[in-house]
């Protein structure tokens, strides 16, 4: 079976991804979002399939040929169950635990990973809230993360979360990342932690996060952390296959894509599949006659001038908004011909922060897009509560997620560490 890892957090799994690419296999993903773990459930089904060459399956279901019912009861039972839908407290932990040691039916767990929810941490969830997100319960989720460390002893963790967990303090003045460092080292984890950016790893986004890894001893020359790669990958390389769409186009089902080489890179990173030459979610939202306005106008100046649209300089007509003092970038396009901005959760709010730099589709970004500026496959298949397509929830899972690629370089290293 290999690696055995738990998933904590697990959001739509693009860490977890990461690592089952590399060769990990997960015991049980742990998330509070309804939605996230169906679409971890779905993933289950797909790689399941796949190893048993029952493909056919898989895409009966993409194609909406098959029920989300139908499609789980091809899978073994266990493997659907493994994905828990729990809010991680005090209370909820016994039946966590629980459940898991039913799992493991006594083997040992290799390695845990994930990174709490990070509106707690993050500079603008501070900003945002009147207490600065003092008191705020998300603050102290670590604990429960060293909980299973302290229970299960993995030889090795991966903790990841944003840029803020450096500098946010609790009521007192300590820093919450203090904190979390004295109590893995009560657990006997020696841990290291980078800040890396995404786009050093492969992936065409540059995204910067705190990547903590603890390893269960005292021993301190370990070096956990992956090399960076000496190529960028830009927007344009993970756009390049897609069809046209205008806005309010394209389906949730799979769409042909256009011919590339296997030399392309996204042939490479296994991104795309040449087989079946199909991607699910080529989707685009639509947008109200003034937007699809301003959105000209940002691309033009994007495209023709490299520079961004500030609010201000648009016409009276298009300026809907009171607010004129701050987020006057509140319509930005993705650069086409370099990594793209972070993308981030609010993107299931609107597209107006994420305009395609494709002035002819003028539109903000459909959901395969931005999930291929994460690097999640084409296959993977993103799923709501009802089992109906939703837009917002395949974007809030995609914004919220670790890109794959950046996951894998991990897992690849961590295999390294651990094979020592």
């Amino acid at each position: 079976m290999g690696l055995r890892f738990l998933d904590l957090f697990a959001g739509a799994s693009g860490l977890s991804e990461g690592f089952i690419q590399s060769g990990f296999y997960p015991i049980a993903h742990v998330e509070m979002d309804e939605a996230a773990c169906f679409t971890i459930k779905t993933r289950v089904a797909y790689h399941w399939l796949i190893s048993k060459k029952k493909t056919k399956i898989y895409d009966a279901y993409t194609k909406g040929q098959i029920s989300r019912e139908e499609l789980y009861s091809q899978i073994p039972k266990e493997l659907i169950s493994s994905v828990l839908n729990e809010e991680i407290s005090q209370e909820t932990l016994p039946n966590i635990f629980s459940r898991i040691d039913s799992i493991l039916s006594g083997d040992k767990l290799d390695l845990i990973i994930g990174g709490p929810p990070c509106q707690a941490y993050s500079l603008v969830g501070r900003s945002r809230d009147t207490n600065g997100m003092k008191g705020d319960k998300r603050n102290y989720l670590y604990i429960y993360y060293a909980q299973f460390l302290e229970k299960y002893k993995p030889r090795y963790f991966v903790f990841e979360n944003v840029l803020g967990l450096l500098s946010a303090k609790d009521e007192s003045g300590q820093l919450y990342f203090d904190k979390m460092l004295t109590l893995f080292e009560k657990h006997g984890y020696t841990t290291k932690h980078e800040v890396l950016n995404a786009s050093d790893y492969g992936v065409p986004q540059s995204r910067k996060r705190v990547i903590l890894i603890g390893r269960l001893d005292n021993e301190e020359d370990f070096n956990p952390f992956p090399e960076k790669i000496s190529s960028t990958i830009s927007v344009d390389d993970v756009f390049l296959d897609l069809p046209k769409l205008k806005a309010g186009q394209g389906t949730h089902h799979p769409q042909k894509l256009k011919p590339i080489s296997s030399n392309t890179y996204l042939a490479k990173s296994g991104i795309r599949s040449l087989k079946t030459n199909e991607a699910t979610w080529h989707l685009t939202r639509p947008h109200a006659d003034k937007d699809l306005e301003v959105y000209k106008i940002a691309t033009s100046l994007w495209n023709k001038e490299n520079k961004r649209l500030k609010y201000n300089d648009l016409p009276e007509h298009l300026m809907t908004h009171k607010n004129r003092k701050s987020f006057l970038d509140r319509f930005k396009v993705v650069a086409s011909k370099q990594p793209s901005h972070t993308v981030v959760a609010h993107i299931s709010k609107d597209g107006h922060y994420y305009i395609h730099p494709d002035i002819n589709q003028n539109r903000s970004l459909s959901v395969r897009e931005a999930a291929r500026i994460q690097t999640f496959p084409d296959s993977f298949y993103f799923e709501s509560v009802s089992g109906k397509p939703s837009r917002t929830a395949a974007f809030k899972q995609i914004g919220n997620a670790v890109p794959v690629t950046l996951a894998k370089s991990i897992a690849i290293k961590i295999r390294e560490v651990l094979a020592l």
